[in-house]
């Protein structure tokens, strides 16, 4: 189903929800009731990010979901020059808090990775020597999958691998995954999003 701004309006007036439109960007779809959270950090050169288990746009299916919390696999290429490491990422800026929610945050991912297997976020260190994960809003270290409140909207995951210009970035284990996007504004050359989206009726 294509959403118009009429079926936007007719449905919002019955059961505030609506069928995300695909494919579309994650920025400009107005199903969604956040906003592009990327937007205030300025621009970066985007690279190549795919997935065998996610969808570009799509929903996302159960087994990602929680309590299943299995993480998608992720591969990326056409990193920027300089590139030194990676950080991977998963937002819902959806969420109800005034704040967005984090579902995964790592970092000091090594330069020579180029692929997450799936369910790798089930490891604090993704299997990788020297990886760090933060607490995620649920307050583990793990990934945590799409659990939007029910019958609140279709709420946005978008799994995002940043380039980093440095091979360690100095954060404290116990901060939070907004502290790692403080310092991915400086720090990032490059950044690649691969976003679905799930409603809970």
């Amino acid at each position: 189903r294509q959403i118009t701004k009429e079926s936007m309006t007719n449905n919002d007036a019955t059961n505030n929800s609506a069928t995300p439109q695909t494919p579309a960007s994650y920025a400009t779809d107005s199903c969604f009731p956040g906003p592009d959270p990327y937007a205030p950090l300025g621009e970066v050169p985007a690279f190549n990010v795919t997935s065998q288990d996610i969808a570009e746009g799509e929903e996302i299916a159960e087994r990602f979901r929680a309590p299943e919390n299995v993480s998608p696999q992720l591969s990326w290429s056409d990193v920027p020059e300089g590139t030194k490491s990676f950080a991977v990422t998963c937002f819902d800026p959806d969420a109800p808090t005034g704040s967005g929610f984090w579902h995964w945050a790592a970092f000091n991912i090594p330069v020579e990775v180029c692929e997450l297997p799936t369910n790798a976020g089930a490891a604090e260190d993704l299997g990788i020597d020297g990886v760090i994960s933060l607490r995620n809003d649920s307050g583990e270290r793990t990934y945590f999958g799409a659990n939007p409140p029910a019958g609140h909207a279709p709420h946005r995951y978008l799994y995002a691998v940043h380039a980093v210009d440095v091979e360690k970035l100095d954060i404290d284990p116990d901060a939070s995954p907004t502290v790692l996007g403080f310092n991915l504004h400086f720090h990032a050359l490059g950044r690649a999003i691969l976003w679905g989206w799930y409603e809970a009726k």
